[in-house]
């Protein structure tokens, strides 16, 4: 392993083959920060100089990236490969120490979270609507109606809903095609879908609570994205709640986002109480869909 200073100025290596001819040549960051991939496609640097950029490939070695959207954007800046240590660190410890339930594939525990994850990004901006029908008028329009406006609240919820379980059965599509080991069952899948339904009116509701009280797209952006990683992250989207700590065991426990991906998962791998988690959403549903409705425009100022 050698340093190629005719590659960049960062980290760079040529691996052997094992067979004649030149290595493979790539280049190491060990920062997950997209700017780095981006530096190396300047007209001024090294590698596009000398023309070298289209005979290497970019690998990122960091423990940052932790969600879909980051391999994303890391991929859109032209990595090649992603390794996020920390996240396989802690995957292998929690396989090692049988702290998943059952013996269950990581894969296949996971990939309720990611539909509950994916379905809670479709809602948590739905929002916005409400402060872009202030912003043009159509919101005057709507209150005019002889609509309650708990029916306006449910109407876009219910087309919350829609959006996140179209985008849930494709998933289930690609969760098959990928030989994920999930029970397939009709009812299974279908009561899968009912909670996720539940899930995102519940978040959609809590959206347009949030947007009808800011009133500022900038600010309801920033407050979106405060509201719903913590969501994310203090569930059991990722990890098992027996490896949380205690208090965050206790947020845990009182977050929606965390009954509905146990119930995908009672729906989907068996086991837990998935009759008991769709009543649990369902009740958030109600309380949020009351302060949404209670929350919501009246007149326009």
């Amino acid at each position: 392993m050698a340093h190629d200073p005719n590659v960049a100025s960062v980290h760079s290596f040529d691996i052997s083959t094992g067979v004649d001819g030149p290595g493979i040549r790539f280049v190491v960051f060990t920062a997950g920060c997209p700017l780095a991939c981006a530096y190396c496609h300047n007209p001024d640097t090294q590698m596009m100089r000398n023309g070298t950029r289209m005979k290497v490939g970019l690998v990122v070695e960091s423990g940052e990236p932790r969600e879909v959207h980051h391999f994303c954007l890391l991929a859109g800046y032209g990595a090649g490969a992603i390794n996020p240590y920390l996240a396989f660190e802690t995957i292998h410890t929690m396989v090692r120490d049988g702290l998943f339930p059952g013996g269950i594939d990581y894969q296949a525990y996971l990939a309720p979270g990611v539909m509950a994850q994916a379905a809670m990004f479709v809602a948590i901006f739905f929002g916005l609507a409400v402060i872009w029908e202030r912003d043009v008028g159509q919101l005057q329009r709507l209150l005019a109606t002889p609509l309650p406006r708990t029916a306006l609240v449910l109407g876009k919820a219910a087309g919350a809903a829609t959006r996140a379980v179209v985008q849930a059965v494709l998933l289930l599509i690609v969760v098959a095609i990928a030989g994920i080991d999930l029970r397939w069952r009709v009812l299974g899948v279908l009561g899968a879908l009912v909670l996720l339904a539940l899930g995102t009116g519940v978040f959609a509701c809590l959206s347009m609570t949030i947007a009808s009280l800011v009133k500022q797209r900038e600010r309801f952006m920033g407050i979106g994205q405060l509201v719903m990683m913590p969501l994310f992250f203090a569930s059991s989207a990722l990890y098992p709640l027996a490896i949380m700590p205690g208090w965050l065991k206790a947020i845990a426990h009182v977050n929606p986002l965390t009954y509905e991906v146990e119930g995908l998962r009672g729906f989907l791998l068996g086991g837990g109480h998935p009759g008991v988690d769709l009543l649990v959403c369902l009740a958030w549903l109600v309380v949020l869909a009351a302060a949404a409705t209670r929350a919501y425009p009246k007149a326009i100022l």
